[in-house]
């Protein structure tokens, strides 16, 4: 599965094998310092479209530049066709699910068009991606109407998130418009919210059974 934190490390890496600084590659990719230093981090992935050029910069193929992230070979291969601008098959729904949160809503909304051919809606998926490509985030969640998609497909997403987004789906949860379950797949990409969590079993607005989600993971952590 394709793993963007370990697709930063091999960027970093590659940059330092280069002897270039994050400025620099910056300027080879006309990106700014920030948006690479994110790269590294595995805080955020480039646009598709740049992954042919880092791959020109490094003197690496366009598959082994995605398969370093850890691709397995149908996303390999939905990162490839996105970067080159090819309009394939859809491939498998498992690949193209991870890799959603990566992908612009027009290609996403391409790899629906061909779904729905099969019978087979992800719609919920390509309305996640649009808000992600929005500035508002947090807005647009907390405007969202959770009845369209089911919570899996927003666990997708979690890890990608800004803090502000993350409080808004947490606001869902208080408000009972996504079940209060779904704090076992929340903590792990909002522990900083842990103390917002403890107060509200405690005023009684999450039940005493999220104190055992923070219980277990903080024991994981241990």
């Amino acid at each position: 599965m394709f793993d963007p934190q370990k697709f930063g490390r091999y960027i970093a890496a590659k940059r330092k094998e280069l002897d270039l600084t994050q400025s620099a590659l910056a300027d080879r990719l006309d990106v700014t310092r920030q948006a690479v230093s994110r790269y590294e981090l595995g805080d955020s992935f480039p646009d598709v479209s740049v992954l042919v050029i880092i791959a020109e910069v490094f003197s690496v193929t366009l598959d082994e530049l995605i398969l370093a992230g850890g691709a397995t070979m149908g996303e390999k291969q939905i990162l490839k066709n996105a970067a080159q601008g090819i309009c394939a098959e859809s491939g498998e729904f498992e690949d193209v699910m991870n890799l959603a949160p990566l992908l612009r809503p027009s290609t996403l909304s391409a790899l629906a068009e061909k779904y729905a051919k099969e019978g087979i809606d992800i719609t919920s998926v390509v309305t996640l991606s649009e808000y992600l490509s929005d500035n508002s985030i947090a807005e647009l969640i907390g405007k969202a109407s959770f009845d369209t998609f089911d919570e899996e497909v927003l666990a997708r997403f979690l890890p990608i998130l800004d803090n502000a987004s993350k409080a808004a789906v947490f606001e869902k949860i208080l408000e009972g418009k996504l079940s209060y379950l779904f704090i076992e797949k929340f903590i792990p990409h909002a522990s900083h919210l842990i103390c917002q969590m403890e107060a509200a079993v405690i005023d009684g607005a999450l039940p005493a059974e999220v104190l055992r989600y923070i219980n277990d993971y903080v024991s994981a952590g241990a």
